[in-house]
C-alpha cells in the first residue's frame, strides 16, 4: 500500500492526537463511540470505510474495535454512521463499535480510528485483515487520530 497522506483528515471532539479516550468510551464503561469528523476527502473517493484497531492488544494483529465500510464520500460527521452504512465484524465477531478495554495492568494501549477513501466500493463485509489486503491498492487516500487508553 503506497503512502498516501494530502489532505484528508479524521478529527474527534472528544480527544486530542495522542489525548487519553475518557472512561465513557471504554467497553466496559459505557461504550460510547468516540465523536468523529472527516474532512479533505479527495476528489474521485467512491467511498469512504472506517476502522478503530489496537495493535498492543496482546494478540498477533493486535484487535479490531470498529469496521464500517459504504461511507458515502460526503459525509463529514461519523457519528450516526454505525446506522446509516454497513457495520462489519469487530474482532470478537460483532458488528458494532466496541470501546477501549485493554487487559488490567497492561499499560496503555493506542487506538487508531483510520479512515479511508476507496477509488472502489468494498464487498461484503472483510475483516480489517481482508480488508486492507484485498483493497490497497484502492486507497486513494488514508490518515488517522489516534488515542489513549488504559485500565
Amino acid at each position: 500500500m503506497p503512502l498516501n497522506i494530502k489532505d484528508l483528515k479524521i478529527t474527534s471532539a472528544d480527544f486530542q492526537p495522542l489525548g487519553k479516550l475518557r472512561d465513557e468510551h471504554a467497553g466496559d464503561k459505557g461504550n460510547v463511540l468516540p465523536r468523529l469528523t472527516v474532512s479533505g476527502v479527495p476528489a474521485g473517493a467512491k467511498e469512504l470505510a472506517v476502522i478503530c484497531h489496537d495493535p498492543d492488544a496482546p494478540l498477533p494483529n493486535g484487535f479490531t474495535h470498529w469496521v464500517v465500510y459504504g461511507i458515502d464520500p460526503s459525509t463529514t460527521d461519523l457519528s450516526n454512521v454505525q446506522e446509516k452504512f454497513r457495520v462489519a465484524p469487530n474482532g470478537a465477531g460483532n458488528a458494532f463499535y466496541y470501546g477501549p478495554q485493554p487487559p488490567a495492568g497492561h499499560g496503555p494501549h493506542h487506538y487508531y480510528f483510520w479512515v479511508y477513501a476507496l477509488d472502489t466500493k468494498v464487498e461484503g463485509m472483510p475483516s480489517r485483515e481482508e480488508f486492507l489486503q484485498k483493497y490497497a491498492g484502492n486507497i486513494i487516500e488514508q490518515n488517522r487520530i489516534v488515542g489513549i487508553y488504559q485500565n
